[in-house]
């Protein structure tokens, strides 16, 4: 585990729930790919609401029948790993913004490694 510590990258791209890639949801199409790629981990969250690139407000409203909510998956690992992630299943994001910044790594621990 020694090797998920120190400085990494975060990496974050901005989708939305209705977002979809080959008739399944893109977060879940990503996150095989992540899971595929041997990535050191990834968090998706789901935001109560969101401005987007068209400046249009997403939030949960109770009467909808369809809810378009902005979604936020999160990866970290090396810049490289992340990077060459990108640069692979760009393609499968389409609309969506994408964000990299510095993160250190301070505890990574698993049940199998205490």
């Amino acid at each position: 585990m020694k090797r998920y510590l120190g400085r990494k990258k975060v990496m974050r791209i901005y989708l939305d729930n209705s977002d979809t890639h080959e008739g399944k949801p893109l977060w879940q199409s990503l996150m095989g790919k992540i899971q595929e790629e041997g990535l050191a981990g990834a968090t998706l969250y789901k935001a109560a609401a969101g401005i987007g690139a068209h400046t249009e407000l997403h939030t949960f409203e109770i009467w909808s029948l369809s809810q378009k909510l902005p979604i936020v998956l999160e990866i970290i690992d090396d810049e490289e790993k992340v990077l060459g992630f990108l640069k692979k299943y760009d393609e499968m994001i389409g609309e969506g913004l994408v964000t990299l910044a510095d993160v250190e790594v301070l505890r990574y621990k698993s049940a199998s490694n205490l």
